[in-house]
């Protein structure tokens, strides 16, 4: 940095475009400046004048606050998502326009086939393939579009359109929500780097994926579960990520990185009530479903049994390439890949293991992201579902866990450009689409860049002088870490000092918060 920042409290409360300031020193910023640190915002900022100078006038910009600079980015990405979708949205597909448009989403076919353009409600009416949350939120974007349409009828001001046009218009402004939202956690999860959630908001991976699905709405509640975590509200925070299970069920991944954490901090008593308020809200959610309709309620769980491995997984790749000998390959109509199933639940009892490990054997406590982050990106490579919308679960957990632009906009962008062989091989080559092998390699190139940031995290835990996070303020320890923040070691495996930069051995910030 070029400046050695001491001061006070929350940065993201300051009413300031650039860095507020410090009343002890007025030339000292209170919040990490990006072009100041990062390469590549300093390198963007020479587009609007450069670097924030260090004789800057701060303070004083009362309207354009980071948290509203960040939603405005959100806001224009979302605005350009819409245009992408605009020619899926009236459900009129004649010549493959979703594929040649790239604006396939699940939510159109969805609309008639779930009923949702007769009224009917999920489960009670119609057998739903997701999880309970996720089906209510059909059915409160289906219910708002009929609304629109009794209006457009009776009010000649208002455009008529199609039953399922008007649904996808309500379903994409509600996901934006949900998209402002996680921009807003985010930023409110970040500490002394507001900044960061520029990254959310200015994300391809929102650009391409925000409306492809209802992932967003998991995804929003699992953020903000994690920012009422670290402002210490762990009944809030159980209640938040339980109703992010009963949206999709990754949520339990942060359930599950907390635990670690938390017993390596000798703080289980807080966890479990996080996770008994988790589970009253996932159950005061689905409980009532399930004995009303329990056939259609479970349905979720059996496909999820009997489903064989995603396009984009490893393991289709594998099966693909061995002509069906691997995994228990092709399956009959109804037959449940046992064995696939069996090797990714050893994957994910490994990778679970590794994630302990490394968790317990640091030389400083991982952050919350970080572990998070190391435990779901994990997961999904080994997984045998890997929709491409399911990448938006790691975008808040990686701008969280290692804030750089650089290694985050490459990782992204090969989450972006997966998308367009996918739509191709599904167009096919009497189409003038593409092999199959054209999208196999670029499952391989987004799969290598999700490792290499993996191995990033891990590096950065290991030797927590080179995070970003820590190394970027004085006296910092995890701004998502709530009661874990500066707190003392209860559990460690194998402790070693690891000599950071200046040549001295780090030790836990919980034994010196003030150094």
């Amino acid at each position: 940095m070029r400046s050695t920042p001491t001061g006070p409290s929350d940065p993201a409360d300051q009413p300031a475009g650039g860095p507020s300031v410090s009343p002890a020193s007025p030339r000292t910023p209170d919040r990490v400046v990006p072009t100041w640190t990062d390469p590549v915002a300093e390198q963007a900022s020479e587009a609007v004048g450069g670097p924030w100078g260090r004789h800057a006038v701060t303070g004083r910009a009362l309207f354009w606050t980071p948290l509203r600079v960040c939603l405005l980015f959100s806001t224009a990405v979302l605005a350009l998502a819409w245009v992408k979708q605009a020619p899926c949205s009236n459900g009129n597909w004649a010549g493959s326009v979703q594929y040649t448009h790239l604006c396939y989403s699940d939510a159109v076919p969805l609309y008639a086939l779930h009923g949702l353009d007769r009224g009917e409600l999920p489960y009670l009416g119609s057998a739903v393939e997701y999880p309970v949350l996720t089906g209510a939120f059909m059915a409160a974007a289906a219910a708002i579009a009929r609304v629109y349409g009794g209006l457009s009828g009776a009010v000649g001001l208002l455009p008529d359109v199609p039953g399922v046009q008007a649904y996808y218009a309500v379903t994409c402004l509600l996901l934006s929500l949900c998209a402002l939202l996680v921009t807003r956690a985010v930023l409110g999860t970040s500490g002394r780097r507001p900044w960061d959630a520029a990254m959310v908001g200015l994300s391809p991976l929102l650009f391409v994926h925000a409306f492809t699905n209802w992932d967003l709405l998991a995804v929003a509640l699992a953020s903000l579960g994690l920012w009422a975590w670290a402002r210490r509200r762990p009944a809030l925070a159980g209640v938040l990520l339980g109703l992010g299970v009963a949206a999709k069920l990754y949520p339990v991944v942060l359930l599950a990185a907390l635990f670690l954490l938390c017993l390596r901090a000798g703080r289980l008593r807080v966890w479990v009530r996080t996770a008994a308020c988790a589970v009253l809200a996932w159950a005061g959610v689905n409980v009532p479903v399930a004995v009303l309709a329990p056939e259609n309620w479970s349905r979720f769980f059996r496909l999820n049994s009997e489903r064989p491995a995603d396009p984009d997984t490893i393991w289709n790749i594998a099966i693909t390439v061995s002509e069906g000998r691997w995994f228990g390959g092709p399956l009959a109509e109804g037959q449940a890949p046992v064995l696939l199933n069996a090797v990714v639940a050893g994957c994910v009892l490994a990778l679970a293991a590794a994630v302990t490990w490394l968790t317990l054997a640091a030389p400083v406590r991982p952050r919350v992201a970080q572990v998070a982050f190391l435990l779901l990106a994990g997961f999904l490579l080994v997984n045998k579902v890997w929709s491409p919308q399911f990448s938006l679960w790691l975008l808040p957990l990686a701008v969280l866990a290692r804030p750089q632009w650089r290694s985050l906009l490459l990782w992204q962008a090969t989450e972006a450009l997966l998308w367009v062989p996918r739509m191709l091989w599904y167009l096919g080559t009497q189409n003038r689409g593409v092999e199959v092998e054209w999208f196999f390699l670029a499952v391989t190139v987004r799969d290598a860049a999700v490792v290499v940031l993996m191995a990033l995290v891990v590096r950065d835990v290991w030797r927590p002088d080179e995070d970003v996070v820590r190394a970027g303020w004085p006296g910092v320890d995890d701004p998502a870490g709530g009661v874990l923040d500066h707190a003392p070691d209860a559990r460690r495996v194998s402790p070693r000092a690891v000599p950071g930069r200046s040549g001295r051995p780090l030790v836990s910030p919980g034994r010196h918060a003030a150094s």
